[in-house]
């Protein structure tokens, strides 16, 4: 028995593409929705409307992300509630705590499933990093 094709179900993959978060830098796309699933790639602390990084702290930095994966999902009529699983890369674990709480803040409750790592470098040498899945329609 084969493995069942996407198109046969009906799933289609869509690129999502937006002004409102920082463009790709590099070849991949903001997002790609499959199914009722909305895979957002990582993001940096990049104003999208000046194209220039957030170099302040580890909170402004994370704000800046965050606010990316919001405009994000907002551009598909889409909310932070509907955020299913965060992966957080750290560039110093010692910025766990600001970052949490920044965190917190977008999700107050019913936080998605989450993962946090520490690496050792980041594109643009940047503190932080961080990619989300999320449900297109939530029942």
């Amino acid at each position: 028995m084969s493995a069942p094709c996407w198109r046969e179900e009906g799933m289609e993959k869509k690129v999502i593409q937006t002004d409102k978060a920082p463009k790709a830098i590099g070849p991949y796309s903001q997002a790609i929705q499959a199914g009722n699933l909305l895979f957002l790639s990582g993001q940096i602390p990049i104003d999208p409307k000046t194209g220039d990084l957030v170099v302040g702290s580890s909170r402004q930095q994370a704000q800046q992300v965050l606010e990316n994966i919001k405009a994000l999902l907002e551009s598909q009529k889409l909310g932070m509630e509907n955020v299913v699983k965060v992966t957080i890369f750290l560039k110093n674990m010692e910025d766990f705590a600001q970052v949490n709480e920044i965190y917190a803040a977008y999700f107050p409750s019913s936080p998605p499933a989450r993962s946090t790592v520490e690496v050792s470098r980041l594109p643009k040498d940047v503190g932080i990093e961080i990619e989300a899945v999320a449900l297109t329609q939530m029942e």
